[in-house]
Protein backbone atom coordinates (compact mmCIF):
# COMPACT_ATOMS: atom_id res chain seq x y z
CA UNK A 1 0.00 0.00 0.00
CA UNK A 2 1.31 3.45 -0.91
CA UNK A 3 2.14 5.72 1.99
CA UNK A 4 -0.28 8.62 2.58
CA UNK A 5 1.38 11.94 3.34
CA UNK A 6 0.31 14.49 5.95
CA UNK A 7 -0.48 16.92 3.13
CA UNK A 8 -2.84 14.46 1.48
CA UNK A 9 -4.68 14.03 4.76
CA UNK A 10 -4.97 17.78 5.29
CA UNK A 11 -6.23 18.31 1.74
CA UNK A 12 -8.60 15.36 1.91
CA UNK A 13 -6.80 13.94 -1.11
CA UNK A 14 -6.20 10.40 0.14
CA UNK A 15 -5.40 9.04 -3.34
CA UNK A 16 -2.93 11.84 -4.06
CA UNK A 17 -4.64 12.88 -7.29
CA UNK A 18 -4.13 16.58 -6.61
CA UNK A 19 -0.45 16.54 -5.76
CA UNK A 20 1.33 19.58 -7.25
CA UNK A 21 3.92 19.09 -9.97
CA UNK A 22 7.28 18.99 -8.22
CA UNK A 23 10.58 19.99 -9.87
CA UNK A 24 12.16 17.43 -12.19
CA UNK A 25 13.83 14.45 -10.56
CA UNK A 26 11.71 14.81 -7.41
CA UNK A 27 11.48 11.54 -5.52
CA UNK A 28 7.93 10.20 -4.89
CA UNK A 29 5.68 12.67 -3.08
CA UNK A 30 5.40 10.73 0.17
CA UNK A 31 9.20 10.97 0.55
CA UNK A 32 9.68 14.33 -1.09
CA UNK A 33 7.81 16.20 1.66
CA UNK A 34 10.02 14.52 4.27
CA UNK A 35 13.35 15.12 2.54
CA UNK A 36 12.75 18.60 1.16
CA UNK A 37 13.86 21.25 3.66
CA UNK A 38 12.19 24.09 1.72
CA UNK A 39 15.57 25.81 1.39
CA UNK A 40 14.51 27.50 -1.89
CA UNK A 41 17.80 26.60 -3.60
CA UNK A 42 16.00 24.94 -6.50
CA UNK A 43 13.67 27.95 -6.76
CA UNK A 44 16.64 30.31 -6.98
CA UNK A 45 18.52 28.04 -9.40
CA UNK A 46 15.75 27.92 -12.01
CA UNK A 47 16.80 30.43 -14.67
CA UNK A 48 13.34 30.49 -16.25
CA UNK A 49 11.64 30.89 -12.85
CA UNK A 50 9.44 27.86 -13.43
CA UNK A 51 9.96 26.58 -9.89
CA UNK A 52 7.98 28.52 -7.31
CA UNK A 53 7.18 28.25 -3.63
CA UNK A 54 3.95 26.34 -3.26
CA UNK A 55 1.74 25.29 -0.40
CA UNK A 56 3.68 24.85 2.82
CA UNK A 57 6.73 26.44 1.22
CA UNK A 58 7.50 23.34 -0.85
CA UNK A 59 8.75 23.94 -4.42
CA UNK A 60 6.48 23.20 -7.32
CA UNK A 61 6.34 23.84 -11.05
CA UNK A 62 4.44 26.74 -12.59
CA UNK A 63 3.97 25.74 -16.22
CA UNK A 64 2.14 28.96 -17.03
CA UNK A 65 5.61 30.54 -17.15
CA UNK A 66 7.04 28.19 -19.76
CA UNK A 67 8.32 24.70 -20.38
CA UNK A 68 11.15 22.92 -18.60
CA UNK A 69 14.35 22.21 -20.57
CA UNK A 70 15.71 19.81 -17.91
CA UNK A 71 18.93 21.78 -17.49
CA UNK A 72 19.59 20.02 -14.13
CA UNK A 73 20.36 23.26 -12.28
CA UNK A 74 17.73 22.48 -9.65
CA UNK A 75 18.99 18.91 -9.32
CA UNK A 76 22.59 20.04 -8.85
CA UNK A 77 21.81 22.40 -5.94
CA UNK A 78 19.61 19.98 -3.99
CA UNK A 79 21.62 18.75 -1.01
CA UNK A 80 19.02 16.49 0.58
CA UNK A 81 18.24 14.21 -2.39
CA UNK A 82 14.64 15.40 -2.52
CA UNK A 83 15.61 15.82 -6.17
CA UNK A 84 17.63 12.83 -7.30
CA UNK A 85 18.26 10.81 -10.42
CA UNK A 86 16.88 7.31 -9.93
CA UNK A 87 18.66 4.42 -11.66
CA UNK A 88 16.61 2.35 -14.09
CA UNK A 89 17.36 -0.60 -11.85
CA UNK A 90 15.53 1.17 -9.01
CA UNK A 91 14.76 -2.06 -7.16
CA UNK A 92 18.49 -2.63 -6.62
CA UNK A 93 18.98 0.98 -5.53
CA UNK A 94 16.08 0.74 -3.10
CA UNK A 95 17.35 -2.53 -1.65
CA UNK A 96 20.54 -0.73 -0.66
CA UNK A 97 18.60 2.28 0.68
CA UNK A 98 20.13 4.62 -1.90
CA UNK A 99 16.94 6.06 -3.44
CA UNK A 100 16.63 8.60 -0.65
CA UNK A 101 20.26 8.56 0.41
CA UNK A 102 21.62 11.92 1.55
CA UNK A 103 25.02 11.11 0.06
CA UNK A 104 25.04 10.98 -3.74
CA UNK A 105 28.51 9.43 -3.72
CA UNK A 106 27.03 6.24 -2.27
CA UNK A 107 25.39 5.43 -5.59
CA UNK A 108 27.63 4.13 -8.33
CA UNK A 109 26.82 5.80 -11.64
CA UNK A 110 24.46 3.56 -13.63
CA UNK A 111 24.19 3.61 -17.39
CA UNK A 112 20.70 5.09 -17.43
CA UNK A 113 18.10 6.69 -15.21
CA UNK A 114 14.36 7.01 -15.03
CA UNK A 115 12.93 10.14 -16.73
CA UNK A 116 13.03 13.44 -14.78
CA UNK A 117 9.33 12.94 -14.12
CA UNK A 118 6.35 11.03 -15.44
CA UNK A 119 4.17 13.84 -16.72
CA UNK A 120 2.39 13.60 -20.04
CA UNK A 121 0.46 16.11 -22.10
CA UNK A 122 -3.13 15.61 -23.15
CA UNK A 123 -5.04 17.51 -25.86
CA UNK A 124 -8.77 18.15 -25.56
CA UNK A 125 -9.83 17.99 -29.20
CA UNK A 126 -13.25 19.48 -28.52
CA UNK A 127 -11.65 22.77 -27.45
CA UNK A 128 -8.67 22.73 -29.81
CA UNK A 129 -8.71 25.70 -32.18
CA UNK A 130 -7.28 23.64 -35.02
CA UNK A 131 -10.15 21.17 -34.73
CA UNK A 132 -12.55 24.09 -34.99
CA UNK A 133 -11.24 25.29 -38.36
CA UNK A 134 -8.95 27.95 -36.88
CA UNK A 135 -5.33 27.95 -37.96
CA UNK A 136 -3.24 27.14 -34.88
CA UNK A 137 -0.12 25.02 -34.54
CA UNK A 138 1.15 26.50 -31.28
CA UNK A 139 1.53 23.21 -29.44
CA UNK A 140 3.33 21.47 -32.30
CA UNK A 141 5.64 24.40 -32.98
CA UNK A 142 6.68 24.57 -29.33
CA UNK A 143 7.45 20.85 -29.02
CA UNK A 144 11.19 20.31 -29.48
CA UNK A 145 10.67 16.54 -29.18
CA UNK A 146 8.24 16.50 -32.12
CA UNK A 147 5.69 14.63 -30.04
CA UNK A 148 2.83 16.60 -31.62
CA UNK A 149 2.09 16.40 -35.32
CA UNK A 150 -0.98 17.43 -37.32
CA UNK A 151 -3.10 15.28 -39.63
CA UNK A 152 -4.91 17.20 -42.34
CA UNK A 153 -8.63 16.42 -42.61
CA UNK A 154 -11.37 17.49 -45.00
CA UNK A 155 -12.74 20.99 -44.50
CA UNK A 156 -9.46 22.59 -43.50
CA UNK A 157 -9.23 20.70 -40.22
CA UNK A 158 -5.81 19.74 -38.90
CA UNK A 159 -6.04 17.25 -36.06
CA UNK A 160 -3.19 17.29 -33.53
CA UNK A 161 -1.75 13.84 -32.88
CA UNK A 162 0.18 13.37 -29.64
CA UNK A 163 2.84 10.68 -29.45
CA UNK A 164 2.87 9.81 -25.76
CA UNK A 165 6.12 7.88 -26.08
CA UNK A 166 7.94 10.97 -27.34
CA UNK A 167 6.29 13.35 -24.86
CA UNK A 168 8.62 14.38 -22.03
CA UNK A 169 5.98 16.37 -20.15
CA UNK A 170 8.11 19.50 -20.41
CA UNK A 171 5.01 21.73 -20.42
CA UNK A 172 5.89 23.86 -23.44
CA UNK A 173 2.69 22.95 -25.28
CA UNK A 174 0.62 23.70 -22.17
CA UNK A 175 2.12 27.16 -21.89
CA UNK A 176 1.41 28.28 -25.43
CA UNK A 177 -2.10 26.90 -25.97
CA UNK A 178 -4.36 29.98 -26.27
CA UNK A 179 -7.54 28.12 -25.27
CA UNK A 180 -6.08 25.81 -22.60
CA UNK A 181 -6.92 22.70 -24.62
CA UNK A 182 -3.66 21.14 -23.45
CA UNK A 183 -3.42 19.71 -19.96
CA UNK A 184 -0.63 17.95 -18.10
CA UNK A 185 -1.25 14.69 -16.32
CA UNK A 186 0.99 13.05 -13.72
CA UNK A 187 1.67 9.35 -14.06
CA UNK A 188 2.69 7.32 -11.03
CA UNK A 189 6.47 7.04 -11.02
CA UNK A 190 6.76 3.74 -9.19
CA UNK A 191 4.89 0.51 -9.60
CA UNK A 192 3.42 -1.26 -6.58
CA UNK A 193 6.42 -3.51 -6.00
CA UNK A 194 8.83 -0.57 -5.99
CA UNK A 195 6.52 1.40 -3.71
CA UNK A 196 6.62 -1.45 -1.22
CA UNK A 197 10.42 -1.39 -1.31
CA UNK A 198 10.49 2.36 -0.65
CA UNK A 199 8.04 2.11 2.23
CA UNK A 200 10.56 -0.03 4.05
CA UNK A 201 13.40 2.49 3.72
Amino acid sequence: MTKITRMQLLRGDIKGKNNPFRPPWAIPEEYFVDFCTRCDKCVDACFDELIVKGRGGFPQMDFTRGGCDFCEDCLNVCETSALKKIPINSEAALASNTLVSKNRAEVSAPESYLPPWHIKANIDLTNCLSMNATICRSCGESCDDEAIKFDLKLGGIAEPKLNIEHCTGCGSCFTVCPVHAVTLTPITLMNESVAQEVSGV
